[in-house]
């Protein structure tokens, strides 16, 4: 592998993304002419192996005719469904606070399509039009500094939410927190580590729109659902300390993507929604988080004989990663929520994986991971 050493990140980077310039800023460095990706199965094997996933990228997954529909169908199904709770949590985002003050930072990149739409509720219902970042945060690494201190340099009366897609067994929730310690006390600032997120089924994010498990259909799909860029990257061998973490940009897949019409799918649904929205807001008591799934998980793990928890991920979104760039070992379904995971049944069907009924969990469904031999 040839190594490219890339300018150390002291001006913004210009990541780019199908995304409307207006509607999201990322702060990651454009890694695009590097080639890491990996396939699948030698992926897993460098991850098992210590590997960190960050270090390398999966061949971008690419659905056929027959998965597309459904994306469409489950998009037609869910779009007022997403809009109600894109309405909750922005709400909730604002009890209490100037809008004007608030700055949206998504988790790139499932936090970035929810942070756009968030973005666009206020435009729409109070005509303010607040800034929105996306950065990196990576599990086991920490948030991306250099991102961060870009912001806070910037806006620094600003108030910032941190903005994810949903949640899992709850680590990026605690990647968070300890980033944000982390960075408080380096940087002697007073960021805020409650994070919100469209779904919560793990019952840990303090800001949530629903704790339903049901499918976003932004999990559905990789870059073409996430403005063409891929997950996040950190590699020493092409990034300086002190830049700000990788992306790359799949031009190649401007014919398939989705990005936008997914955004204004959801919009245009905000007008019909709105007296869903101020209806769940006042009869729905918030309830603080339990991390209720981390005992599903618990669970999973004694029932299934699983050594490490790693991989086991929980949740609609989580499996739906499972099934598109890991090796699983067996998605376990929970029946009661059928009607929500027929494109679980599709893709398990389609990789030859075994589907198990299984009630005990807080989630409709969950994703195993194979353990690969040393």
């Amino acid at each position: 592998m040839t190594v490219v050493k890339l300018t150390k990140g002291t001006s913004l980077p210009d990541m780019k993304s199908s995304y409307r310039k207006e509607d999201v800023t990322f702060l990651l460095r454009d890694i695009s002419h590097i080639k890491m990706e990996k396939s699948t199965e030698e992926r897993e094997r460098l991850i098992q192996q210590g590997t960190h996933y960050a270090e390398m990228l999966p061949i971008e997954f690419q659905p056929n005719e027959q998965y597309m529909r459904l994306y469409y169908e489950t998009l037609h199904r869910y779009a007022a469904r997403i809009a109600i709770a894109i309405g909750i949590v922005a709400e909730k985002i604002i009890a209490g606070k100037r809008l004007e003050d608030v700055i949206l930072v998504s988790l790139a990149r499932a936090g970035t399509p929810v942070g756009i739409l968030i973005k666009r509720y206020y435009e729409y219902k109070y005509k303010v039009n607040v800034p929105h970042y996306s950065v990196s945060i990576i599990r086991g690494r920490g948030i991306d500094e250099t991102a961060l201190l870009h912001i806070v340099e910037h806006h620094p009366q600003g108030y910032i939410q941190f903005i994810d897609g949903w949640t899992g067994k709850g680590a990026i929730t605690k990647e968070l927190i300890k980033a944000c310690e982390a960075f408080n006390k380096k940087y002697n600032r007073q960021l805020d580590a409650t994070l919100a997120v469209l779904a919560d089924p793990g019952h840990c994010a303090g800001i949530y729109g629903t704790r339903d498990d049901f499918l976003i259909p932004s999990a559905c799909l990789n870059s073409t659902v996430s403005g063409l860029v891929s997950r996040t990257i950190l590699n020493a061998e092409f990034l300086e300390e002190g830049d700000f973490h990788g992306a790359k940009f799949y031009d190649d897949l401007i014919d398939v993507d989705v990005s936008n019409d997914y955004i204004e799918k959801i919009v245009s649904n905000f007008a019909s929604t709105e007296q869903d929205v101020w209806e769940a807001l006042e009869s729905a008591a918030d309830e603080p988080p339990t991390w209720k799934g981390l005992e599903s998980v618990e669970n999973i793990k004694e029932d299934f004989a699983i050594t490490n928890s790693n991989y086991i991920k929980p949740g609609v979104g989580e499996t739906t990663r499972v099934l598109l760039r890991r090796i699983p070992w067996k998605i376990l379904v929970n029946p009661d929520f059928d009607q929500d995971l027929q494109h679980i049944y599709l893709l398990a069907e389609e990789r030859g994986v075994p589907v198990e009924t299984y009630k005990n969990m807080s989630y409709s469904c969950c994703g195993l991971i194979k353990e690969m031999e040393k």
